[in-house]
């Protein structure tokens, strides 16, 4: 059965009319259809890179909630990091008649021909947390990227203000990589410009593979002697691989490392010593701010942002949220104190009498 057209559509279609008597009839269609989408819930189609790494699972669940309180139904679909997959599963969203597409692309570039199809069928488009590049896209949501990195490397800068630092990006293809690159070049430079933090390895980590961030870091170790006194790690999975390369050599809680996402596994790291820093984006206001605009989106209505980030094609409005540096002393209170994980489950190989007063 065909689906009344949205609010959003029918204003679209409607304003292409242009004689009077014709105009009218558009008009008159439009408002049943309007009404008859109104009766109903609007429809979000949810396109995901990937449900296999643990936050994206706990957005999935946030932005249903919220969209759910508001009224929307959304049909989810998760691409297994495939972005052929998800271009496929992309369309079968708009054979669905969603009223909105939020797309968390695998491929910041290839997810182009998602907005292309989307807005050949009058549906507007929010990339979540990564950027759609080289396309009209309406919206995106994420957390300042740029700043993500700079708080990255300002961090291991500020415990580590000498010494050899090795660079491990995240995915080239993923253009949230390449803005944490500039953050963190941006809080080194000065260190780097005085001869006190000298680059001696700079890799990116195709899929943000651990076990490539592995052997990056290996191969760094080996070029380097061992003499490496921080890694500026894009996330925590390749924060992991970083690691696991520095235990085999008794280097791990010696060399400062970096991460985002404060993953379980990271905070575990951090109470134990192995990582540094993790900067946490705190995933309940993004996810519900996400379903807030896709509700937005799908009703035309007026959207405030923070100003614009540009994909290669256009200045994007953009929504951006603020991260926060999380260490061993702020772990605590803010990541566990938000419920984004239990203290059992960070301190389960910490002695209890080293846990902190609850």
């Amino acid at each position: 059965m065909t689906r009344a057209p949205s609010a959003r559509q029918c204003a679209r279609r409607c304003a292409a009319a242009v004689l009077p008597a014709v105009a009218l009839i558009l008009l008159m269609g439009c408002k049943a259809g309007s009404d008859a989408a109104n009766a109903q819930a609007l429809r979000i189609g949810l396109s995901m890179d990937s449900l296999r790494v643990e936050r994206w699972k706990r957005d999935r669940d946030l932005f249903v909630a919220r969209a759910e309180e508001l009224g929307a139904e959304v049909l989810v679909q998760s691409a297994d990091g495939d972005p052929v997959r998800q271009n496929s599963q992309a369309e079968n969203l708009l054979v669905q008649d969603v009223d909105v597409l939020v797309v968390i692309p695998r491929d910041g570039v290839a997810a182009a021909r998602i907005v292309e199809a989307a807005h050949a069928q009058d549906v507007p488009v929010l990339a979540y947390d990564r950027i759609i590049r080289d396309c009209d896209l309406d919206l995106y949501i994420s957390f300042d990227n740029e700043r993500v990195g700079y708080m990255q490397a300002e961090y291991l800068a500020r415990v580590k203000p000498t010494g050899a630092y090795f660079l491990l990006g995240g995915a080239p293809s993923d253009n949230n990589a390449l803005l944490l690159r500039e953050g963190q070049m941006r809080a080194l430079q000065p260190f780097i410009d005085s001869g006190a933090i000298r680059i001696v390895g700079d890799q990116f980590t195709d899929n943000w593979d651990p076990d490539e961030a592995l052997k990056h870091v290996e191969n760094a170790l080996t070029a380097n002697d061992n003499a490496i006194d921080a890694i500026v790690a894009s996330n925590d999975g390749t924060a992991g691989g970083a690691i696991a390369a520095l235990r085999a050599q008794g280097l791990d809680g010696a060399v400062a490392v970096s991460g985002q996402d404060a993953d379980v596994a990271a905070c575990q790291r951090i109470v134990e010593g192995s990582q540094t820093v993790t900067v946490y984006k705190p995933l309940k206001p993004l996810a519900t701010r996400a379903a807030e605009l896709a509700v937005a989106l799908a009703k035309g209505e007026t959207i405030s942002t923070d100003g614009a980030i540009a994909n290669g094609k256009i200045d994007v409005p953009s929504v951006l949220l603020d991260p926060v540096q999380i260490d061993s002393e702020n772990l605590y209170s803010v990541v566990i104190g938000d419920g984004f994980h239990a203290i059992e489950d960070v301190y389960k190989n910490v002695p209890t009498d080293e846990w902190p007063d609850q």
